[in-house]
């Protein structure tokens, strides 16, 4: 992998912009991840404040800085609400990475993440010159498993007692696309 870029890169797609998340996007990312139903099988616990939604806005914008990862804020073409995010969590090692993602529910089973995960992986692949893009998704999370088929994953299995999360441990499916 090669680092990521020192200037943050927009993806565009058909329909969507791929954005740098800037304090301004505060109100939107609390909408989003004050949401249960987009948090149901997300590693977040639903966002409650203003202040919470920054200090998520910040958090991602250290990750980019010190090279960990990269999260894109999702707009409609030409808008500035933010509708989601994605982004590759983290670069566990240097020709792999591993995705996220979360859609505000309006816009759910338009296709739009789809759109956005396959521009992203392009980017990856690319730019970033991964071999392997991975997803773990809990196992109930059946609409981001289909959204991951439709961009060429395969699940790889189940990994028992993957993650930790709020002090319990849960199984995980892991996804893969590996480059050809």
């Amino acid at each position: 992998m090669h680092p990521l870029p020192n200037i943050f890169p927009e993806l565009h797609t058909q329909r969507l912009d791929l954005i740098e998340l800037q304090p301004s996007h505060a109100a939107d990312i609390l909408e989003l991840f004050g949401d249960q139903r987009v948090t149901e099988y997300y590693h977040v616990m639903p966002l409650k404040s203003i202040l919470d939604a920054e200090r998520v806005i910040t958090y991602f914008h250290h990750r980019y800085k010190d090279q960990l990862g990269i999260r894109w804020g999702i707009t409609l073409k030409g808008q500035s609400k933010l509708i989601g995010t994605i982004g590759f969590n983290s670069f566990p090692q240097i020709h792999r990475g591993v995705i996220v993602y979360a859609l505000a529910h309006p816009y759910w089973g338009r296709g739009l993440m789809t759109e956005a995960i396959l521009e992203m992986v392009r980017f990856g692949f690319r730019e970033l010159q991964l071999s392997r893009i991975e997803a773990e998704v809990m196992p109930a999370n059946i609409p981001s498993e289909r959204v991951l088929v439709k961009n060429g994953f395969h699940q790889e299995g189940t990994l028992k007692k993957w993650m930790e999360w709020d002090g319990r441990l849960f199984d995980i499916n892991m996804w893969a696309l590996v480059k050809e």
